[in-house]
């Protein structure tokens, strides 16, 4: 069975469909992939397909850009600032995690 984490990873959407949800021209997703701020994969004909969230960043791209005023270059920062934000977040969890478990009673036991 498929997480939902690889069901938001799954590319399904074509340029077509994406541009539409997002309210862009398809030529600003090209763009966007040519100036590296989305990597869309390509089917066997190599149309380029969609994932939902690559969809969600191109809907925060877009708020950034025309809700906010912020150029493409502060786009690009804005995101890898966000991914290193869910990064370390993931790490805190994680060592979160690890104190649980190394402060219950039976954990102390079997050391």
């Amino acid at each position: 069975m498929m997480g939902r984490e690889n069901l938001e990873n799954e590319p399904v959407y074509f340029i077509s469909v994406v541009s539409r949800m997002v309210g862009v021209h398809a030529q600003t997703l090209r763009y966007y992939e040519r100036v590296g701020l989305i990597s869309p994969s390509r089917s066997g004909g190599r149309q380029r397909l969609y994932s939902l969230r690559e969809v969600q960043k191109l809907q925060r791209i877009k708020t950034l850009t025309e809700d906010m005023g912020v150029n493409l270059a502060g786009v690009e920062v804005i995101l890898k600032l966000l991914d290193q934000v869910a990064k370390l977040e993931g790490d805190v969890t994680q060592l979160q995690e690890e104190v649980a478990r190394l402060s219950r009673p039976s954990a102390r036991r079997s050391r």
